[in-house]
C-alpha cells in the first residue's frame, strides 16, 4: 500500500531535513518552509497529518504566523491531523493552538520516538472518523454504496465523475459484474444538470427481444397484438432527465441501428407511430463486455459504440481496490447489524484475513451478501470465516476453486520474478508489469510479497 502522507512546514532546513529522515521509512514526506508553500503543498498533495512549527516566517520569533496557518489547513481540510511543534517558552501558544484545532502539540526538540507514536495514534483516529462518516453517508442513502473507498483506483472514478457530471456527454460504465456500475449511473445523475428530471434505468438484457423495442421507444394502440392503449417508453419517461441502459452490450442489431437513430436526431418515434417526438435525455450506458471485441466480431455497431461512450468510466474489480475491501465489509456489517438488530461488533481477525485473501469474484454484490448472511447467523459478537462461508487463511480450496488458486500462484510469482530482476524499483516493475504504482502495491500486499522475505 501507498505510505500515507505527511507535511513538515518547519522553517529551519536542518529540523526539517532530521524529521524527514526520521519518518521517511512510515510516511510519505512533503516539507515546507513557510505558509504559502505549506497550504501550496496541501491544496496540490492533501495530506491528512501535519507536523507545523508554529514559529514560521516572516515573525518566527511568535506563534502569529503559526496559528494563521492552522486556521487555514483546518479550512482547507477539517479531517486534518495537525501536530503543532513550539518551544520550551511558548507552551501558551501551543494550548491555544490545541484549542483551535491542533491535535497535539510537542515542545522543541522533539522526541521522535514519541512523535512516531502519536502520528500512528493520529491514523488510527484518521480512518475511524473516515469510516464512521461513511456509515451516515449510508444511512443517508439508504444503500451500501460501491462508490466508498480510498484506494487510488476508486479516487480516479470519482475525480472522472466530477468532471463527466457536469457535462451532458453519453458516458459509458465498464466493469465486472457486481461493481456498482448502476451506483456509479446514479452518482452522475446526482451531480448532473437534470439531477431535478427523472432517473430512468432499464436492463436491456433482462427483457425479451420482443418486448424491448416497445419498454424503450414506447408503442401506438393496436400496433400489435395486446397494445390496447397507447404506452409511453422509457425514452420518453426520461425527458428532461437521465436513460441508464444496463447491459447494453446485450442489445440486438435491430434495435442498435433505432437507438443509434435517437442519439442522431433526439426524436423517438413509437411502435405503430408515424409521429416523431423530440426527447431531451442525458444517456448512460453500462456493460460488463469488452465492448471493442463485440464490435470487431460483429455483434456491437461501431457507430453507436463511439457513440455511447465519449466518456468510459471504469469500475476496478473488488479485487483490485486493496483496502476498501475491509472498508467496505465493515460498513455493510453495521448497517445490517442494526437492521437485524443483532449485537455484533466487527470481524474476528481470522474472518478479516479470509476477507482480504478471497478474490471476490462476485465482486460488492457479492460481499453484500457473504456478510448479510454473517449477520444472520452469526451467533457471537464478531462475525468468523465461517459465517461468512469463506475458508480461514491458509485452508487448502484447491478441491473448490482450481483455477484460482493456480492463476493466484502464477501471478504472484510473475510479479515476484520481476521485482527481483528489476532489483525491486516499483515504478519500473509497475511499467512493466502494465499496471499503475498503487495496484502494485496492492498486489504485493494480496499475495504477501515484502522484500526480507
Amino acid at each position: 500500500m501507498d505510505k500515507p502522507k505527511i507535511l513538515i512546514v518547519e522553517d529551519e532546513e536542518v529540523i526539517r531535513s532530521q524529521m524527514k529522515w526520521a519518518l521517511a521509512d512510515s510516511y510519505d514526506v512533503l516539507t515546507a518552509g513557510d505558509r504559502e508553500s505549506a497550504l501550496e503543498t496541501l491544496h496540490s498533495e492533501q495530506p491528512s497529518l501535519v507536523l507545523l512549527d508554529l514559529g514560521l516566517p516572516p515573525h518566527p520569533r511568535t506563534a502569529e504566523e503559526g496559528l494563521k496557518t492552522l486556521e487555514q489547513i483546518l479550512a482547507e481540510d477539517r479531517g486534518a491531523k495537525v501536530i503543532v511543534v513550539t518551544g520550551n517558552s511558548e507552551k501558551e501558544s501551543a494550548l491555544k493552538a490545541i484549542d483551535r484545532g491542533a491535535f497535539d502539540y510537542f515542545l522543541k526538540p522533539p522526541d521522535m520516538a514519541e512523535v512516531k507514536i502519536v502520528l500512528k495514534r493520529a491514523l488510527n483516529i484518521l480512518a475511524l472518523e473516515r469510516e464512521n462518516l461513511a456509515l451516515k453517508e449510508i444511512a443517508l442513502r439508504g444503500d451500501f454504496s460501491a462508490l466508498i473507498g480510498d484506494s487510488s483506483p476508486m479516487q480516479r472514478v470519482f475525480a472522472l465523475i466530477r468532471k463527466v457530471a457536469t457535462t451532458d456527454v453519453s458516458v459509458l460504465i465498464t466493469g465486472e459484474s457486481g461493481t456498482g456500475k448502476e451506483l456509479v449511473a446514479r452518482e452522475i445523475h446526482r451531480l448532473s444538470q437534470v439531477r431535478e428530471g427523472p432517473f430512468i434505468a432499464i436492463n436491456c438484457g433482462a427483457i425479451p427481444e420482443t418486448l424491448l423495442e416497445s419498454e424503450l421507444f414506447g408503442h401506438e394502440k393496436g400496433s400489435f397484438t395486446g397494445a390496447s392503449a397507447k404506452v409511453r417508453g422509457k425514452i420518453e419517461y426520461a425527458d428532461r432527465g437521465t436513460l441508464f441502459l444496463d447491459e447494453i452490450g446485450e442489445l440486438p442489431l435491430a434495435l442498435q441501428v433505432k437507438l443509434l437513430r435517437f442519439l442522431q436526431e433526439r426524436q423517438v418515434e413509437r411502435v405503430g407511430g408515424r409521429e416523431l417526438i423530440p426527447v431531451e435525455v442525458r444517456i448512460l450506458a453500462a456493460t460488463n463486455k469488452e465492448l471493442k471485441r463485440e464490435v470487431e466480431e460483429g455483434r456491437f455497431r461501431e457507430d453507436l459504440y463511439f457513440r455511447l461512450g465519449v466518456v468510459t468510466v471504469a469500475i476496478p474489480p473488488l479485487r483490485d481496490r486493496g483496502e476498501d475491501i475491509v472498508l467496505l465489509a465493515k460498513v455493510i456489517l453495521r448497517t445490517y447489524a442494526a437492521q437485524y438488530r443483532k449485537p455484533i461488533k466487527d470481524f474476528r481477525s481470522d474472518a478479516l484475513d479470509a476477507i482480504t485473501s478471497h478474490d471476490w469474484p462476485g465482486n460488492v454484490r457479492e460481499l453484500e451478501n457473504r456478510v448479510k448472511r454473517a449477520v444472520i447467523v452469526s451467533e457471537g459478537r464478531l462475525v468468523v470465516p465461517a459465517d461468512l462461508e469463506l475458508p480461514p487463511p491458509g485452508e487448502d480450496s484447491s478441491r473448490t476453486e482450481p483455477l484460482r488458486q493456480i492463476r493466484g500462484k502464477i501471478e504472484s510469482e510473475h510479479i515476484r520474478r520481476a521485482l527481483i530482476r528489476r532489483n525491486w524499483n516499483i515504478s519500473q516493475v509497475a511499467t512493466e508489469l502494465g499496471v499503475s504504482r498503487p495496484t502494485l502495491h496492492d498486489l504485493m500486499k494480496k499475495y504477501r510479497i515484502e522484500k526480507d522475505k
